[in-house]
């Protein structure tokens, strides 16, 4: 069963307009949404948190609607946005034993554990926190109510690399049952890149693609070659390319690529910033 599907999302706010977003994640695995800032990534995620108003489409959580089941399902889905909005007078103790009677689920033991293993305080005001202390608090109190699905909204931003690569441990961890998912955003492209097992792009409010990491690394690659030689090349094949005096590069589909020419691989961030920053073919 997919953890998570959106069928014809949209949502309209003055100028911006997210989708219409159709998207599948099975159990089991690690969604990374990528896209610049004010690509839309948030809106998605309070749009399935119903903290924002769609103007269509459904969103579904293990089958269910989210439209009907929403607040029966708050023990299924963990969340950590862009703010951690705990009180700032509470300490981390404090709001564990708020949650307590928030989640019937609430497992103090596993939320001590993670206090301890992210090294968070107990007893300090939330108000002293860090952005990345903040963070990691959040990510605590999201896991230890026994969630199956993961919300997560650049969480990993503000933590030092060795705090990061603990997260993306946990998060590994918490995949390994099929019922377990996780949606994750984030600008760190390198983090993703370890942990997704699929990749949806945002740009202005548009779902550009939504595909398995590894499909797409076969899919495409990174072509160098002069302006002439991409000029020949069947446009629909070009994912996004640079021009300059002295070559050109771009990222295309493989199977369009001539015997000749010189092919090499591609990362997700680079398949990224082709996307956005390249000439769009």
């Amino acid at each position: 069963m997919d953890a998570l599907e959106i069928q014809n999302l949209s949502r309209k706010q003055g100028t911006f307009q997210l989708g219409p977003i159709q998207l599948r994640l099975p159990g089991g695995c690690i969604m990374g949404l990528v896209g610049e800032n004010g690509a839309g990534k948030t809106t998605l995620l309070r749009l399935i948190l119903q903290m924002r108003k769609k103007d269509s489409g459904t969103v579904t959580v293990f089958g269910r609607d989210t439209d009907a089941a929403l607040c029966s399902m708050k023990e299924d889905i963990g969340a950590v946005l862009d703010e951690v909005g705990f009180p700032e007078c509470l300490t981390a103790v404090q709001v564990g034993k708020i949650l307590k009677n928030v989640y019937s689920n609430w497992d103090n033991s596993i939320f001590a554990a993670l206090l301890q293993k992210l090294s968070v305080p107990a007893d300090k005001p939330f108000q002293t926190f860090s952005r990345g202390m903040k963070m990691k608090l959040g990510i605590a109190a999201a896991l230890s109510h026994h969630p199956k699905l993961l919300l997560l909204d650049e969480a990993t931003n503000g933590l030092d690399p060795v705090v990061r690569e603990e997260i993306l441990d946990i998060l590994r961890e918490f995949t390994m049952r099929d019922d377990h998912a996780v949606l994750i955003s984030s600008h760190i492209v390198s983090d993703l890149e370890k942990i997704c097992d699929y990749v949806a792009f945002l740009h202005q409010g548009q779902l550009l693609l939504c595909e398995e990491k590894d499909r797409l690394q076969e899919i495409y690659g990174m072509l160098q070659c002069d302006a002439a030689q991409l000029s020949k090349m069947d446009s629909d094949a070009i994912l996004g390319k640079r021009i300059s005096p002295y070559g050109a590069e771009a990222v295309v589909r493989k199977s369009a690529v001539p015997a000749n020419l010189p092919l090499g691989a591609v990362n997700l961030e680079e398949l990224f910033l082709f996307m956005i920053r390249g000439e769009n073919a």
